[in-house]
């Protein structure tokens, strides 16, 4: 059984890897601030220190997560429980990754341990403790993220506007030059040529040659002093530091919690947990990195920018405060907020990744009672 319970959290840890560990990034990458590549090795860095500090900065989480208060104090730190719920997250977690869709470690492991509680206590759960402690966190926070992301686009594109910072767009023409034609030719063979230059074009507007990675929107003008584009740039991946450093705080206690059976976290298993989560988000993560990055709004990188902050700073409250919230419900929330702000939706893929929220819960449960069932029957087999 303990070997099942570790095989169990690094299959949880490395699930939890691939579907969270980009979306702290997804904002750099979907408003081409950073490669796939660069904005993975990014999250994997602020992830590792993340994990590093989150006994000490939400330790009253690892408590969420062990049973307590929701079945009976003895079988709270069972090995069946922990291994049925460790695994049962696992399984539900993964199999939103290979659909691309992102979904809450939080929700899956609270469906998994609901699940258990509904077998264990006879079809009944305390409901209050649940709403406090699991389902009010995790349906409050995305609302509230969608809120305060969008308000927050506006005042702050009402701030840029008012400092003079206005923002640049360029025209890619052929596979890699930029290029203005000046003149024809006509040839004594019915051949044509064109010759070209490249400079300034009409007043108020320039041509420039560069690769098309490097088409992207930026801003021109200063703010304290300093180049636009580049303190936002600096501040934006700072931001995704933080979101990712949030989300490794707020989750890797939930799943070292596994690993507790009574006792404190030691510095081995909050080591194996974090290897096993930056294992996941560096080979796994792809398909939901091109869902957050792209299919739910069209970004710049200041919107980016405002995204990752009501992230940040939702999530890193929430951990102080003991509280399980969803880092994908808040990320998804301030990105889909920032689209709504700005006029471009993606409903169609929010609606998909809403119905994967949905049957998160359920499915968690289904998995958690029917493997929790199976073991405690098989002991009590082997023990006959």
């Amino acid at each position: 059984m303990a070997v099942a319970l570790i095989i169990a959290v690094l299959w949880l840890a490395y699930s939890n890897g691939a579907n969270d560990n980009f979306k702290g990034v997804a904002t750099l990458y979907g408003s081409g601030a950073a490669t796939f590549n660069r904005a993975r090795m990014w999250a994997t860095f602020a992830t590792l220190a993340g994990s590093l500090v989150s006994v000490v900065l939400a330790a009253t989480l690892a408590k969420q997560f062990t049973g307590s208060g929701l079945v009976p104090a003895e079988l709270a730190s069972s090995s069946a429980l922990l291994v049925s719920v460790g695994a049962a997250g696992a399984a539900t977690v993964l199999l939103a990754t290979f659909l691309g869709m992102p979904t809450s470690t939080t929700h899956a492991l609270t469906g998994a341990l609901v699940g258990v509680a509904l077998l264990v206590n006879g079809g009944t759960v305390p409901l209050a403790k649940l709403w406090t402690s699991f389902f009010m966190p995790l349906l409050v926070s995305p609302v509230i993220a969608v809120a305060l992301a969008g308000g927050m686009y506006l005042v702050l594109r009402r701030l840029r506007l008012a400092m003079g910072v206005t923002r640049e767009t360029c025209v890619c023409v052929g596979p890699s030059r930029t290029l203005v034609p000046v003149g024809l030719t006509v040839g004594g063979s019915g051949t044509t040529s064109s010759s070209f230059h490249t400079g300034a074009g009409p007043k108020g507007l320039s041509v420039t040659i560069g690769k098309t990675s490097q088409c992207v929107e930026r801003y021109s003008g200063t703010l304290v002093g300093v180049d636009a584009q580049t303190a936002v740039t600096t501040v934006h991946y700072a931001s995704a530091s933080a979101v990712c450093f949030a989300r490794a705080v707020n989750d890797t206690p939930k799943i070292a919690a596994l690993l507790m059976v009574g006792e404190a976290i030691a510095g081995w298993k909050l080591a194996v947990v974090a290897a096993a989560m930056v294992m996941g988000g560096l080979i796994q993560s792809r398909k939901v990195a091109e869902t957050m990055s792209k299919r739910i709004t069209a970004l710049n990188p200041g919107q980016g920018l405002t995204g990752n902050f009501v992230t940040a700073l939702l999530v890193i409250g929430a951990s102080r405060l003991g509280l399980p919230v969803s880092t994908t419900h808040v990320s998804v929330g301030s990105i889909f907020g920032i689209g709504i702000a700005g006029g471009n939706p993606q409903w169609k893929t929010v609606g998909h990744i809403g119905t994967a929220w949905l049957t998160t819960l359920p499915l968690g449960g289904v998995l958690g009672a029917g493997l929790y069932y199976l073991l405690t029957h098989a002991h009590l087999a082997s023990g006959q």
